[in-house]
């Protein structure tokens, strides 16, 4: 007998569609499957002979075979167990299930027959639900994450046992509850008033967050340049509901999410990851630590220990918004809309030219600077020099809590996308709507002389006039007048970098 199921494979962040066929018929016991399986779903095979016994179901000691269709996508990963297991009970007559053509399924089978949760769910049900499927049966595990996805039934099992009295209509299980997905940072998460002495700083830090601009720091060590990276989620405004799922579909795709963190998700990775592991790759390919940090923060601190490799990596996704990753016969394309904020030290000692205890030598200097190439300076939006604060500034009263400056950065967000549209903020205008932003005399004069003078590229100039809207949007400005484009020279100067 032959039956099919339908299932999906993860292909990076989204879900492919598979068709499990089980073919069942006389011949010496066997059991090949086919249809490019890699490893773990070749071991499917001795897992579901396994679940089948103890769960007191008959293994048919015939030829089975199982094919896994289209033949020319690599299937990947445990989620293939359920639909081969029920398939192959359905083709050797054991159940008969008139709904089967209609439901996905994916799961983990353990060896007592128990389901285990697997990884990218939410992308599957998603997909299920476009591809017209009824319902779509899951671990219990994974029965809140696929039930934030509506117009689809959910059926989560706890193992195979439940199949029978499931198939024949004697049992159901309750619609699990979806999900909960925190919007914004919990109370009591780091605030920027412990950030004291640096009005700079702490300008540009609002200055980023208000038009999802990338930052450099650039300081001694102990400045607070890292204690202000960390207060940045603080201040940012809250996830929209289409970007929470957005990120969680990330998240579970890479088997994170149970590690989701409420808000904007912050990653900040170590300065020896590889260009893999922070923009993608793999085989088969999966998301980096850019695609993690998507519609959030990419901190990188220590930025010129980073390998030169992976800083480069990141030239295109700054100003694409996603990662493409191209390998033989197989092409990934991954979101990355994040903002990225950097620490440097201006030496490899820390204290910097102008400190007389310095010992650096100038060529030291310029290879260690030398490490972060025109090329991606170029696309950082606002650089920011930053010195030691004195002992009377650290211990002075607090400077503004995060959420009055959220509120700010909150409006100043409802204007962009009153003009830009849902979702967008002026760090992601083309260059087409950055030169259509409106200036006054003053504003576009200096802007020209800094052009000529400055001798700027026309990336630079575009990107300074993003960062002088984002400074208008901040006062409630239509116009971007002159105290404005000079707001925003002054946060890309470069002379100190």
């Amino acid at each position: 007998m032959l039956a099919t199921a339908r299932t999906f494979t993860l292909d990076g962040i989204d879900a492919r569609p598979v068709r499990v066929e089980v073919d069942v018929h006389r011949g010496l016991p066997a059991f090949s499957l086919v249809g490019l399986p890699d490893p773990a779903v070749r071991e499917a095979r001795e897992r579901v002979r396994a679940a089948l016994s103890n769960c007191g179901f008959e293994f048919p000691l015939q030829r089975i075979v199982v094919n896994l269709a289209p033949a020319s996508l690599r299937k990947a990963g445990p989620g293939l167990d359920l639909p081969i297991a029920v398939a192959l009970l359905v083709a050797s007559g054991q159940l008969e299930w008139e709904r089967l053509a209609r439901v996905a399924m994916v799961g983990e089978v353990a060896l007592d027959g128990s389901l285990r949760s697997v990884p990218g769910v939410l992308a599957i049900a998603e997909a299920a639900r476009e591809q017209g499927c009824e319902a779509i049966v899951v671990p219990a595990a994974n029965g809140p994450e696929a039930a934030l996805v509506g117009e689809i039934e959910t059926v989560p099992l706890e193992g195979l046992a439940q199949l029978p009295p499931l198939v024949a209509g004697e049992w159901a299980p309750p619609r699990p509850e979806p999900l909960e997905l925190p919007l914004a940072p919990p109370r009591g998460a780091p605030d920027l008033a412990d950030l004291r002495g640096q009005p700079h700083l702490r300008h540009a830090l609002e200055v980023a967050a208000a038009g999802g601009h990338s930052l450099l720091m650039v300081g001694p060590p102990g400045a607070g340049k890292s204690l202000a990276a960390g207060r940045m989620p603080s201040i940012l405004p809250p996830l929209a509901p289409e970007e929470a799922l957005e990120v969680a579909r990330i998240a579970s795709a890479a088997g994170r999410l149970g590690e989701l963190p409420a808000g904007r998700p912050f990653r900040a990775p170590h300065h020896t990851v590889t260009a893999a592991g922070l923009v993608g790759g793999g085989n088969p390919p999966g998301p980096g630590e850019a695609t993690l940090a998507h519609r959030g923060v990419l901190f990188l601190d220590e930025l010129c220990e980073f390998q030169r490799e992976a800083l480069e990596a990141l030239r295109a996704p700054l100003e694409s918004g996603y990662v493409s990753i191209s390998r033989a016969g197989a092409r990934r394309r991954l979101p990355c809309r994040f903002m990225l904020l950097a620490a440097s030290n201006p030496c490899p000692c820390g204290r910097g030219e102008g400190d007389p205890e310095c010992a650096c030598a100038p060529q030291a200097v310029r290879r260690y600077q030398g490490r972060l190439s025109g090329a991606l300076a170029d696309r950082l939006d606002v650089l920011v020099p930053i010195r030691q604060p004195g002992a009377e500034e650290i211990s002075g009263p607090p400077g503004e809590p995060s959420t009055v400056v959220c509120e700010r950065v909150v409006e100043a967000r409802r204007r962009q996308e009153a003009r830009l549209g849902p979702g967008r903020c002026n760090a992601e205008m083309t260059p087409g709507e950055a030169r259509e932003c409106a200036l006054d005399e003053d504003a576009a004069a200096l802007l020209a002389d800094s052009y000529k003078r400055n001798r700027l590229s026309g990336r630079a100039h575009d990107r300074v006039l993003r960062l002088a809207r984002t400074v208008a949007d901040l006062s409630c400005l239509d116009t971007i007048g002159r105290e404005q484009m000079a707001q925003a020279l002054q946060l890309r100067r470069r002379d100190h970098v």
